[in-house]
């Protein structure tokens, strides 16, 4: 298996697949899951003869379970280690969820230097949470609810969120898959409690709008219109408002777990980005 330290003795999995000499592809997760979620991106793209690079977040997956760092500062510079250590050079970034806030900070932290092009998928930023400067984003509340959630019973919430919103299977006439259900299930509870309890606060009030006025490379930013975890206009819509040479992309009816129930469009997505 392979683990990175990070300079405080995190040791970050990933997994880098693909021919070493194509162009590298990294990829962030979503919360609770893994490295894992990626996977039908990874091996086509892989197959594809991109070098495909992905890590699970400290706490989550297989990485160790550190008792601090569930924040976004730490996230972005856990990967700025991997990317480092990698030593990558004119890397594609794609986050999903948290991950596009991760990868978001980590441009604003780290700049470009190492990255050709951007892409945030379902992704959290500008913010989620609602406050004065952000009156479009979600209460308090929702984020207290998913906290006691955790606190209560972690394992039926990730059940509940995999069978009702994460996927859409709480819409009329939803054809509904538990092995997706299951999968979530299975990421989630890989995770430990503490980082995946941190991690609410660290993807719902973290603001990224400096951080994503500091792209200066091709974003692309997708995000379906029936994201019931990230409402499209408070994320996608405004990401995209706040990004310079970002391309919007909407897929209508889409929930906010497109990366398995719009797979094979977003394949062709993101092959069609890198190579345009």
């Amino acid at each position: 298996m392979s683990y990175i330290t990070t300079k405080d003795g995190t040791q970050i999995y990933y997994k880098d697949w693909g021919p070493r000499d194509g162009q590298p592809v990294v990829f962030s997760h979503g919360w609770p899951l893994n490295s894992d979620s990626w996977e039908g991106q990874m091996l086509f793209l892989a197959e594809r003869g991109y070098r495909v690079i992905a890590h699970d977040r400290r706490g989550h997956g297989r990485s160790s379970q550190p008792w601090g760092g569930h924040e976004m500062n730490t996230y972005a510079d856990d990967l700025a280690t991997v990317i480092d250590k990698l030593d990558l050079k004119g890397a594609a970034l794609f986050g999903f969820s948290t991950g596009g806030g991760e990868v978001a900070r980590y441009i604003g932290r780290h700049g470009t230097k190492r990255v050709a092009k951007a892409g945030l998928i379902s992704a959290v930023p500008p913010q989620m949470l609602k406050t004065d400067k952000n009156p479009g984003g979600l209460p308090i509340e929702v984020f207290d609810g998913i906290r006691a959630g955790e606190r209560a019973n972690r394992a039926q919430l990730y059940k509940d969120i995999a069978s009702g919103p994460f996927f859409g299977f709480n819409r009329p006439g939803a054809k509904v898959s538990q092995g997706l259900v299951d999968w979530f299930y299975v990421q989630g509870m890989q995770a430990s409690h503490k980082a995946t309890f941190d991690c609410i606060k660290a993807f719902s009030e973290t603001d990224f709008t400096e951080d994503l006025k500091k792209f200066d490379i091709p974003t692309l930013v997708v995000h379906g219109d029936d994201d019931q975890i990230v409402p499209i206009a408070a994320a996608g819509q405004a990401s995209a408002k706040l990004v310079k040479n970002s391309k919007l992309v909407v897929y209508p009816g889409a929930p906010h777990g497109l990366t398995d129930t719009h797979k094979d469009k977003l394949n062709a997505d993101l092959l069609a980005f890198l190579k345009g």
